[in-house]
């Protein structure tokens, strides 16, 4: 991008009030030249524009904003990701950065800091709310091996998206299947999916053994 010039910005949620917002907000401190609110489309669409930064939902259906990050890396490595959240868990954070974001900023963000995160993300830098910048940071100081993410995590845990880590520890705490639909405002249907995509990555065969797992990594 050239110095002189705005920012290209495709946005990436599944709500449209968020979109018409961010389109309301971004108006005229950077270009939007697409959206999307769907992973599908996302990706398509990301790819034949090929924007300075994608402004990425992080919880959304059929594999979410992780889906479009690595399928649009592989193909354009130059586009960066911003993780726009509602969600600021620090698993959600590291998942994100781990797979190639630039930065992560949660949707209580105001819309100049927000101007600000995207101006600064298109120029290379990493963005991040200060407490989840901790988040980043205690992932390195934590382990010996600091010029890497994938030490911080377990091999296991990030096969999982934010939504089905978010669902797991949920079941882990006892929650029903009716309990977990309405606190993440889902359908039971789109929760048992998230539960049966758990078991199948972890290869665990019931909720007894999920809740197991959970307690070992602290999930609770």
């Amino acid at each position: 991008m050239n110095v002189n010039q705005r920012p290209t910005v495709f946005l990436v949620d599944d709500h449209a009030l968020i979109r018409a917002g961010l389109r309301a907000e971004l108006s005229g401190h950077v270009d939007v030249i697409g959206e999307a609110d769907e992973v599908a489309a996302a990706i398509e669409m990301i790819i034949e524009r090929s924007p300075d930064v994608v402004l990425l939902d992080v919880h959304m259906p059929e594999g979410g904003g992780l889906a479009v990050l690595r399928a649009v890396t592989k193909v354009r490595p130059n586009v960066k990701f911003l993780a726009l959240s509602v969600s600021d868990a620090a698993e959600d954070v590291i998942a994100v950065v781990r797979a190639g974001a630039r930065g992560y900023v949660t949707k209580s963000i105001e819309g100049p800091e927000l101007v600000e995160a995207i101006t600064r993300t298109a120029a290379g830098d990493a963005v991040f709310s200060r407490r989840l910048a901790g988040f980043v940071l205690d992932a390195f100081a934590n382990r010996p091996q600091e010029n890497s993410f994938a030490p911080a995590l377990d091999p296991e845990l990030d096969q999982l998206t934010p939504r089905e880590i978010e669902v797991l520890r949920l079941i882990a705490r006892g929650y029903s299947y009716r309990d977990i639909a309405g606190q993440l405002e889902i359908a039971v249907k789109t929760v048992e999916s998230h539960v049966s995509a758990v078991l199948r990555k972890l290869q665990l065969s019931n909720r007894y053994q999920l809740t197991n797992w959970a307690t070992e990594r602290h999930l609770l």
